[in-house]
């Protein structure tokens, strides 16, 4: 078999991740398509190692054992991905990234009653409201 071959199904494979990471908005699709992308990385590791023993004459198998480091890397990313995954979702509600963001950025205020002028200390110009609120 040509080296061609897998080549192409691997820069397929990267491409589509790569899209689906771009856009996509939901955070378990972008962990997916990561996924992809991994995959793609190691089917070329394994073709271009059998391809380079072919020629030469030791075969170190290389690649195959980048491959398995690869695999290991990938399952750990994704156990801890989902994790952060489900503990975002529990706090925040949704999984859509574009609303992740635009709650860290301030835009949606999770207590409508507190005062932005208002310290830590409970003191400022927001104080004589809460006071005479209560």
């Amino acid at each position: 078999m040509h080296l061609a071959y897998p080549a192409v199904l691997a820069a397929l494979l990267f491409c589509t991740g790569l899209y689906g990471v771009l856009a996509r908005r939901n955070a378990i699709l972008v962990l997916m398509s990561v996924e992809l992308m991994l995959n793609a990385v190691n089917l070329n590791l394994v073709a271009f190692d059998v391809w380079l023993s072919r020629a030469a004459e030791e075969t170190l198998h290389s690649g195959q054992a980048l491959t398995l480091f690869t695999i290991a890397i990938a399952a750990a990313e994704i156990g801890i991905g989902l994790a952060i995954v489900l503990a975002v979702y529990r706090t925040r509600g949704t999984s859509d990234i574009d609303r992740l963001r635009d709650t860290a950025e301030g835009h949606e205020s999770d207590n409508p009653d507190t005062d932005d002028d208002t310290d830590a200390a409970g003191t400022g110009p927001g104080t004589e409201k809460a006071e005479a609120a209560a």
